[in-house]
Formats: structure tokens, C-alpha cells, sequence
């Protein structure tokens, strides 16, 4: 059944989504609105990260249903993603490290992402990684000094840190790994809920304590890559007490938040796997809970099913035309097909 449902999804966003750039034969990218916009259309605005989770997407279907189609599908969107980009990397660790880990899934080299997040680390606020580079340096009276950027480039988030400790742990850069998840475990819990707050403003010692589901699910994540499952249990314990009304993980609108319960989602699933009882089976049943609202609360469209930006409420809403939306909910449903 969940597997039907991944496969529908799939369908959906390949036929609704998936063109060439430019015109340009040979490549393949997701528009990251439907119906397209003329900005959709060219490829104008990059939004690199959806891209990345798209990849994670068409190799998550291709392990639950290889196909020599697809495996090409997939070659030729990687090339396209470093057509597009002009390369691989860009100013955000976050979404270089999730670019990183859909292609290493794919089997690809990733030393030139991972070569930028090694040396993202410094010692500022206790350790960890900015969520972007500065815009450029200076050199200041006293010493060294960043211009041209502002508060988010000294901005350190669970977004970028998560991430980049799950790719270094999948590569075997275990000490990098740990510390990143040593930051995160000693800065970004909120003590009465075991939830993880969203990052921490350097300069002013202000932690920015929004609760995001992505924030719970790349935490997840690195507690899983690295066997920290008491940490593991608790995220899974406190999602499951604030971050799912009724079973179901919380939407979180378009744009970027479109990806968010999906990210979550897809590591429950892990955890759902590795962990024992009774919070394997508690992350289990938010999988499952949340998939089947997703696929009741979606609408019939050109293609398939299109999914609501929040799964306990039907489609279509104001969200419902961005990738990153429908993204969210394939991901979701092909993390149920795990279970």
C-alpha cells in the first residue's frame, strides 16, 4: 500500500515537474512550481536544496523499485545539478551537506563538498558550523573581521550542523561527526521539552529557539549515524509530544518549510528501524499516521495526487504548487514504504 502510494507520488511530481533546463538536451531538473511560473519555467531562481532532496527522492524509489529508466533519470539530473550551479558548491553548508549525502547515496564523489565543510568549523560559540559563508573578509584593526554579510552569517543552526554530522559520520570522519553532535546536544536543547531549538546568533549570545520539525530530524539523524540512542529516544519522545497533533507531524507551509516534516519523517523511519522499545514503535506510528493523512488529505491532479503543505488538512491550499510541498510528501510516503 505505502509502497503504491510512494510510487504515485513519484508519478505525480515526474510528470508535473521534472523538464529539461533551458531546453538543453540531456538535462533534467524539478520546476519548483506547478502550474509554472515564467520563473519556473527558466530555471531563474536556483533553489539548490529542493534539487538535492529531489535526488534523495528518485534514489529512495530506486531502491524500492529499480528500474534502468530511472537510473538513468538520476545520472542525468546530477549532471544537471552541477550544470545549473556551475559547480557543487555554494554559500550554504546546509545545503551543500544535504547535496552531499543524496549523492554519496547515489554513489558519486563528494570530497568537494566535503572539503568546504571541513573547513567550516571554528571555535565561535562553543564550536560547530555557520549556516553560510560571509559574504567576503576584511582585515579589521585587531584582527580579522567579516563585511557584506550581516546577523545570519553569524548564524549557527541544527540546519547546517545536522546535516553535515550525518555526512561526515556516513564517511567515516567520525571525530568531526561527534563534535558536531556534541554542539548541538550541548547548545540547542531546549531543557523542558528535549526538543531542538533552531541555531544561535554568535555575536550576541541569542539563541533563536523556534521549534522546527527539520531542526528534530537532522538532530535524529546524527544521533542514529553516531549510535547515541538515549538522544535518539528522547527527540523521538519529544516530537511525538509536541510536534504531532493527533499522530500527525506538523506542516510547516511552502517555500523551504515544504521539506521540513519530510526530513523528519525520513529519519523516524531510520529510528523506527534501529532503536528498541517503545520508541521504535512510536516513531513508527508517525510515519504511518502521518502517510495516510497525507495521501487521504491529497487532491486529484494532472499526473496524481498533490499533496497539502499540512497533512492533517486537505488539498489543494496556497502551497500546495511548490516543489518543495510535494517533495515533502514523497519523501514522507517513501519513508513508510521502509516500514
Amino acid at each position: 500500500m505505502y509502497g503504491e502510494w510512494a510510487a504515485a507520488a513519484e508519478r505525480a511530481i515526474t510528470i508535473r515537474h521534472l523538464r529539461r533546463v533551458w531546453g538543453l538536451p540531456g538535462t533534467l531538473l524539478g520546476r519548483s512550481g506547478w502550474p509554472p511560473s515564467v520563473n519556473n519555467r527558466l530555471y531563474l531562481r536556483w533553489n539548490y536544496w529542493w534539487q538535492a532532496h529531489l535526488l534523495d527522492c528518485l534514489i529512495d524509489a530506486q531502491l524500492r523499485d529499480p528500474s534502468a529508466a530511472r537510473e538513468a533519470r538520476i545520472d542525468r539530473f546530477i549532471a544537471t545539478v552541477r550544470l545549473r550551479n556551475f559547480g557543487w558548491t555554494n554559500r550554504y553548508y546546509d545545503d551543500m551537506a544535504w547535496l552531499g549525502l543524496a549523492m554519496r547515496r547515489a554513489g558519486r564523489d563528494v570530497e568537494p563538498i566535503l572539503a568546504e565543510l571541513r573547513g567550516a568549523w571554528t571555535p565561535e560559540g562553543g564550536g560547530g558550523i555557520y549556516w553560510r559563508k560571509a559574504a567576503r573578509r576584511v582585515s579589521v584593526e585587531g584582527g580579522g573581521g567579516l563585511a557584506g554579510g550581516g546577523k545570519n552569517d553569524r548564524f549557527k543552526n541544527a540546519p547546517s550542523n545536522g546535516p553535515a554530522a550525518i555526512l561526515h559520520a556516513r564517511v567515516g570522519e567520525t571525530e568531526r561527526a561527534r563534535e558536531l553532535f556534541s554542539w548541538l546536544d550541548s547548545t540547542l536543547i531546549d531543557p523542558s521539552t528535549g526538543l531542538v531549538w533552531d541555531g544561535l546568533r554568535v555575536d550576541s549570545g541569542e539563541f533563536v529557539k523556534l521549534i522546527y520539525t527539520y531542526c528534530q530530524g537532522v538532530f535524529l539523524g546524527a544521533c542514529l549515524e553516531l549510535s547515541e540512542m538515549d538522544a535518539a529516544a528522547r527527540t523521538v519522545r519529544a516530537v511525538a509530544a509536541h510536534c504531532a497533533p493527533g499522530g500527525v507531524l506538523v506542516g510547516q507551509g511552502g517555500g523551504d518549510g515544504g521539506l521540513f516534516a519530510g526530513i523528519l519523517a525520513r529519519y523516524l523511519a531510520l529510528a523506527a528501524n534501529r532503536l528498541p522499545a517503545p520508541e521504535s514503535g512510536t516513531a513508527r506510528d508517525l510515519v504511518l499516521t502521518s502517510a495516510r493523512a497525507a495521501w487521504e488529505g491529497a487532491t486529484d491532479a494532472p499526473g496524481g495526487p498533490q499533496f497539502s503543505s499540512d497533512w492533517a488538512k486537505p488539498a489543494p491550499d496556497k502551497d500546495s504548487r511548490d516543489l518543495s510541498v510535494q517533495l515533502g510528501a514523497w519523501m514522507l510516503l517513501e519513508a513508510a514504504a521502509t516500514l
